[in-house]
Order: C-alpha cells, then structure tokens, then sequence
C-alpha cells in the first residue's frame, strides 16, 4: 500500500497507511472512542471507560487504516481517521465477522469471493473534510487493488435508534438499493426492522441519496446495495443497515490512477 499518497493544497500534510505498532492502534481505539462515545452517546462498558477506548476482540485480527497528520505527529500523535478492515481468510480463521452479529451473512460467505469485511469507520471532528474522507478511499483502492478484494460488506450506521424517524432514508434504501438476492445479507429474525416504511412513489430519489449521511452514500455512489432489513444498536445509538459494494470500480479507478503515476514516472526514452 502507498504510505504517501498525496493530493493538492491542505491534503499534502495527510498520510494513509495501514497501522504499524501497537500505539498506532490504541491511537485509532482512542478517535473512536471519542467520537463513537463522547460526540455520538455510545455507552461504553466499564473497561472502556477506564481506557477511554473503543475496543472488541476483532482488533487483534483486523487491519487498521489511518490518516495521520503529519502537522499533529507522526505514527500515534497524527491519527485523526481510520477504518477497521477484516480480510476474508482472516475472519474465516477468527472464527466470525462482526457483522454476524446483526446479520445472516450465509450468503456473502458461500458466494461472496475475495471479499474483506470493513467497519468501525470514524474522523476526528477537526478533520472531517474532503481531504481526510480521500485519504481514507484512497487507501481503502489500494487495500482492495493489493489483496484482489472483490466484495466489500459491513454495518453502516443512521443516527438514532427510532426507525419512524428514519422511514425515508430506510424506505429510500429498500426501495432503491437492495443486494442482489443471491448476495442479500438478512437482519437476524431477533433483530429484524422492517425497513419498509415508505411508499416507494412518495420518495424523491435524488433529494434521499442527498440526505443519507456522507459514507453511506459514498458506498452508493460506488454501486452499493443493502442487505434485507434494519438492527437497532442501543450501546452505539444508531441503527444499522448492512451494506456491500461490488469492488469493480473502485480496482478500476486504482488501476487507472496507478497506469498513470507509472507513465508519468517513465522516462521519455530510452538510452540506446
């Protein structure tokens, strides 16, 4: 992966890059934690509290993706985004996924391919801009283009725990985005919310995709689906949809933009 993938103007202090020590992660359980539980009211358990971190037993086996900037620190110090990425040979090996936990994902783990589960995405509130929200896909592209990922899935989270509340954004997403049935991930019978709960015909499509909150229609923009009803998460305060996003354009993009940096690395000619 490229530890120094650059862009224009503010961006240029920002480095993406997969955590490499044991502080770098702790620093990424700490931005979650704050965000998570100080800005978004998750409850933590007691151990949490006493840590200030967010933490579970899948952060031993996971792949943590950082922004650092470089203004604040290197390493630890800079840690301002990440996200949690679980290949699929990892979490076959770990025994489960996170997203088990809320979903069937009989599906995705018969038919699924090369596929990485990905979660626990967070920015600290200085740097929610869309600077860091690049840095963060560009280095979820190279993640994917690295490993040959074919399918992306995880939990994705509306704020709230009322679905009346959200019965545009979920009506928005059954109506208009639901996985492919052979792929479809189904909220467990325990936990199932209808998420029907709009007529499609009283729905404006372009003003909905508007209103979703940034990352989930950053997976839409990219071909997402959902999978088959809605989890009510109390500890986190949100309610959660699964979503899938089919990597072909995202490993096209990359490729495209890696084609490129190596042309424009050539030289003109060769000496003979």
């Amino acid at each position: 992966m490229d530890s120094d993938n650059r862009t224009e103007g503010a961006s240029d202090r920002l480095e993406v890059r997969l955590a490499q020590t044991a502080g770098e992660v702790a620093a990424a359980q700490a931005l979650r934690y704050r965000v998570f539980y100080e800005e978004m009211g998750a409850r933590p358990t007691p151990a949490m509290r006493d840590r200030l971190a967010d933490f579970d037993e899948f952060d031993a086996v996971s792949d943590h993706l950082l922004v650092i900037d470089r203004a604040k620190g290197s390493g630890a110090a800079g840690v301002v985004g990440t996200y949690r990425l679980i290949r699929r040979r990892v979490g076959e090996a770990f025994g489960r996924f996170y997203t088990a936990s809320e979903y069937d994902i009989s599906n995705i783990l018969e038919r699924g391919g090369n596929f990485m589960e990905l979660g626990r995405s967070c920015v600290d509130s200085d740097h929610r801009d869309g600077a860091t929200m690049k840095k963060l896909w560009d280095g979820i592209a190279a993640y994917v283009f690295d490993h040959g990922i074919e399918l992306m899935f995880g939990c994705a989270s509306l704020p709230g725990t009322d679905p009346s509340a959200l019965a545009g954004h979920l009506g928005y997403l059954h109506h208009h985005h639901l996985a492919p049935e052979p792929i479809r991930p189904r909220a467990l019978p325990h936990l199932y919310v209808d998420m029907n709960l709009a007529a499609g015909d009283s729905l404006n499509p372009r003003r909905a995709l508007a209103q979703l909150p940034p990352l989930i229609k950053g997976y839409l923009r990219l071909g997402g689906f959902v999978g088959d009803g809605a989890v009510i998460d109390h500890q986190f305060n949100t309610t959660d949809i699964c979503v899938m996003v089919k990597t072909d354009l995202i490993t096209a993009k990359y490729r495209a933009h890696y084609d490129r940096n190596v042309r424009d690395a050539a030289p003109e000619s060769e000496p003979t």
